[in-house]
């Protein structure tokens, strides 16, 4: 693996990290999940780039709710460590997607028979029970939770439903679209240059989206804002959408029906 997540002195993250970068089968899901995706089914990526940019997201918007004063669900009701938290988000980001290795469709579900095996074998010997199981448990909400549609029930499962839906500048879209195709989806894609997650001036967390263009805000509405809105975070975040510039890039020459 070609990325690094900043474990920041968490010996248990650093530890599954170490795990996850030589774990064979995990990588090998993430292939096949993109081979179904982008190769057989012609739509936007889902592979090892996307789990790179949404385990980062994730981590940060955590960190950022906690120094918040937000505190996660895993400490609240199980009386576990911030910590704990940081590794369940992480967990839950490296796995989300798996599921698409054996369909697009309703994958969340198909994720989770892959990812409650793997969760269990990369925190044994991290964690003793009973923790082994509430953090396999966590890491299985935070997977089906992050359909759009679904509820999240945890602060960790909004972290990863909002990050999800951050991997949105230069063309990475999370709403599918077909490679080539000429429509919103596709234009509005192109239309994000860049996603930045800081500190909020009035909430603990604020999403900044540059966009080349006005199509963009077709992506923060209706991809970003529907996420976040059905998420449990949503009280936490602000967004801010903006053009940098005075002109607008144009995305296409032509439309022709």
């Amino acid at each position: 693996m070609n990325f690094r997540i900043p474990a920041k002195g968490n010996v248990k993250l650093e530890k599954l990290l170490q795990r996850i970068y030589t774990n064979e089968e995990l990588h090998q899901l993430w292939k096949c999940a993109n081979m179904n995706a982008v190769d057989r089914s012609g739509i936007n990526d889902h592979g090892e780039i996307h789990i790179r940019i949404v385990s980062n997201a994730a981590l940060k918007i955590l960190r950022l709710l906690v120094k918040g004063g937000v505190e996660p669900s895993i400490v609240k009701n199980y009386g576990m460590a911030v910590e704990d938290a940081e590794v369940a988000v992480v967990l839950a980001a490296f796995l989300h997607d798996v599921g698409i290795a054996v369909h697009r469709h309703n994958h969340e579900q198909y994720s989770l028979l892959f990812a409650y095996p793997k969760a269990r074998e990369l925190l044994t010997r991290i964690y003793e029970e009973p923790g082994l199981t509430i953090l396999t448990c966590e890491v299985m909400h935070d997977i089906v939770a992050h359909n759009a549609k679904e509820v999240c029930l945890t602060i960790e499962a909004g972290v990863l439903k909002v990050a999800d839906a951050l991997d949105m500048s230069q063309g990475r879209s999370r709403i599918p679209f077909e490679a080539g195709k000429v429509n919103i989806h596709s234009i509005s894609a192109q239309a994000v240059d860049r996603v930045d997650i800081e500190k909020g001036d009035e909430h603990p967390v604020k999403l900044v989206i540059e966009l080349a263009n006005s199509a963009g805000i077709f992506q923060v509405d209706e991809l970003l804002r529907n996420k976040l809105q059905n998420s449990s975070i949503k009280d936490y975040v602000e967004i801010q959408a903006r053009i940098e510039g005075e002109m607008e890039r144009r995305l296409i020459k032509d439309y022709n029906l």
